[in-house]
């Protein structure tokens, strides 16, 4: 395997293999109107988070659907390279790396976010061969490969077209998918449409699926997809998370999930999803 970011095109401003020197750091951070991750780097420097609730709901957040799919891999991704899909400012990047990609391609259609990590991973001093920002639409950009993981972490929910999603990360050759979406209160197998309160580059109008549409949508494309017990601590900051409007699938063609806990269906929507294929069998 080999550090090569793919086709897309890096606008990041290049930082260099150096750590940013603490006392440019500060300045270089609150350049950022905005940082949605809290990272902490040496001299007590850290990214300001608006929300404090964010800090509780990251870290539950790798407890429940990282820390499954290092499950999944025997504790580390060594040898493996890692799609990161929406990266925002590289936080899920750089847990892969922490657990021992060989390689990381994060994309994400702000140029900002694209800023941001590359801020982030320059100041770590993380070796610049093993990872990549691109800016990029993951609908319509080249997204390189072959990947053996694909994050697609909370960017599901921001999009129209989600089959269209799906089939680009088959495409990958990705063995093993995280995917972490926003849910539909609907039944049975639909996408909802909706709208999102703030627009972003891929528009306002987005599809938001139900648990079994990510189930059938997995399958359609050749993936064994587990929706993931809930495991939280804490749900400060996670209420769409106790309240089932959101949910992590980890997707397989190939490494068993058996061991995985699965989320039960709730008994109504089994006893409604019963009675709707008794009709339509009829």
């Amino acid at each position: 395997m080999n550090g090569t970011a793919g086709p897309l095109q890096d606008t990041g401003r290049p930082l260099g293999s150096v750590a940013v020197q603490t006392h440019e750091l500060h300045e270089r951070i609150a350049a950022f109107p905005r940082w949605h991750y809290r990272f902490e780097f040496e001299g007590g420097v850290s990214t300001p988070v608006v929300d404090p609730g964010k800090v509780n709901r990251h870290e539950q957040r790798r407890r429940y659907f990282f820390d499954a799919l290092l499950q999944v891999t025997g504790g580390s991704l060594a040898g493996r390279r890692v799609l990161d899909l929406g990266c925002n400012a590289g936080w899920w990047s750089l847990q892969a790396l922490q657990a021992d990609a060989d390689f990381v391609l994060g994309v994400d259609i702000r140029q900002e976010s694209v800023d941001q990590a590359n801020l982030v991973f320059a100041a770590k001093g993380v070796d610049p061969s093993r990872y990549g920002f691109q800016r990029g639409d993951v609908l319509a950009d080249d997204l390189g490969g072959p990947f053996d993981v694909v994050l697609c972490l909370g960017l599901m929910e921001h999009l129209a077209r989600p089959v269209e999603l799906f089939e680009r990360i088959a495409a990958t050759g990705a063995a093993l998918v995280v995917l972490d979406t926003a849910l539909s209160g609907a039944r049975s197998s639909f996408f909802e449409v909706a709208h999102l309160d703030e627009p972003d580059a891929y528009g306002e109008l987005v599809l938001v699926p139900t648990r079994d549409a990510v189930l059938e949508l997995a399958a359609r494309y050749g993936y064994e997809t587990v929706a993931l017990a809930r495991n939280m601590t804490d749900y400060a900051g996670l209420e769409d998370y106790r309240r089932l409007r959101r949910l992590a699938f980890i997707c397989s063609r190939g490494p068993s999930l058996a061991a995985l806990p699965r989320e039960a269906a709730s008994p109504l929507l089994a006893r409604w999803t019963t009675m709707l294929d008794a009709v339509r069998r009829s």
